[in-house]
């Protein structure tokens, strides 16, 4: 089935079975992704899980070693990249220097011989979108990172294509840029309607972008799932303790709904852990669900370690008698005492029902595969 290139913003993407070797090193395994037109979705992964190979696999820029590659239903392995429709935002931005930013917006369109009267209509309507047009004449080089960056999407926006691709657009900004221009990107892209796939290893990147997120680890996808529903119900270890801050806390199963931890006290999680007593687990904390308190059945001991303040919250680690580091997140307020080093503390978990469990043992890092409850 030969791919119709028509004007219909947003592909839906279909990968099937992709797998991709480069000669004894294999990058993808048995890779199977569907993503709906009109969809944000962010790869997110540690570096050499595959993520960029599966982006320009995408794009047409690598041919996969098997499996199928397919928007609106049509195949597109053999269709070059120039023909599929999509437009790149690079880490780089990838402007060229010599050329003005309208110019650099119009490439694009020239490049598809459009006529010079729908290039400068279109030029026009981009650099409004992207709030740059009191810049149409300025070099590249005559531009802050973020002003590049929104030259990048507006000429990766001006073909009108099926499917955006950004390939770590914010890396190369300051900290304090990256946010606003998460959130100036994003509400972009939707309001233009185009699918887009962003690849990234920054967590909080992901988090604040995706509609979903696609988790890839060893080639392999972990996890597909909201923002939310990775965060709260890690489907692995590797999730757990890859997506944001988490508490690992060893223990053992003594009945069918309580766990008995190496830091102390039994815990009675208020749910069944469906495994037999006497089974090692690892339960997760967030760091938000644990809670200084009192002396009492259920709460940890602890040695302070150290706080850091974080501007609106602050961050506490203590120490358990097993030595497993915990941390404590809380909301900085007047009247709050700040846990000092050395200091002998008691900390509960707040919320037992978004506590998962995990019977991977702690220190088997490399077999984080057990799935939580």
């Amino acid at each position: 089935m030969e791919l119709a290139l028509s004007d219909v913003r947003g592909h839906s993407l279909d990968l099937k079975g992709i797998g991709h070797a480069f000669g004894a090193t294999v990058a993808l395994d048995e890779i199977d992704l569907t993503v709906a037109a009109g969809e944000l979705i962010a790869l997110l992964g540690p570096s050499g899980c595959g993520k960029t190979t599966m982006l320009q696999i995408i794009a047409g820029f690598l041919r996969p070693s098997r499996g199928e590659v397919r928007f609106d239903g049509a195949r597109v392995e053999h269709i070059p990249a120039n023909r599929r429709r999509i437009g790149m935002v690079f880490q780089n931005y990838a402007l060229f220097p010599h050329l003005t930013v309208f110019e650099n917006v119009a490439y694009g369109l020239r490049a598809r011989k459009r006529p010079n009267a729908e290039v400068a209509a279109k030029v026009e309507q981009m650099l409004g979108l992207a709030q740059m047009a009191a810049f149409a004449r300025r070099l590249p080089g005559e531009l802050s990172g973020g002003q590049q960056q929104r030259v990048a999407l507006a000429r990766a926006l001006a073909i009108d294509p099926g499917l955006v691709l950004l390939d770590e657009p914010f890396s190369a900004l300051d900290k304090n840029l990256r946010l606003d221009m998460q959130i100036e990107i994003k509400s972009l892209l939707k309001t233009f309607g185009v699918t887009s796939i962003i690849v990234t290893h920054d967590q909080e990147e992901a988090l604040s972008m995706a509609d979903r997120i696609v988790v890839l680890n060893k080639g392999r996808i972990e996890q597909i799932d909201s923002p939310d529903a990775l965060y709260d119900r890690p489907a692995s270890l590797f999730i757990s303790s890859f997506i944001g801050h988490t508490n690992l806390l060893r223990g053992t199963v003594t009945d069918a709904d309580r766990v008995q931890l190496d830091a102390g006290p039994e815990i009675d999680l208020g749910r069944s852990v469906q495994r037999r007593r006497g089974t090692p687990v690892t339960l997760s904390v967030r760091p938000e669900n644990i809670a200084f308190g009192a002396e009492r059945p259920g709460a940890i001991p602890v040695t302070i370690r150290a706080t850091v303040p974080l501007g609106a919250v602050s961050v506490t680690e203590g120490v358990t008698a097993s030595g497993e580091a915990v941390k404590v997140s809380r909301a900085r307020a007047a009247g709050i005492a700040k846990a000092q080093a050395g200091d002998t503390a008691w900390l509960a978990i707040s919320d037992v029902s978004r506590v998962s469990i995990f019977s991977t043992p702690i220190d088997d890092v490399s077999k984080h595969q057990q799935r939580s409850v």
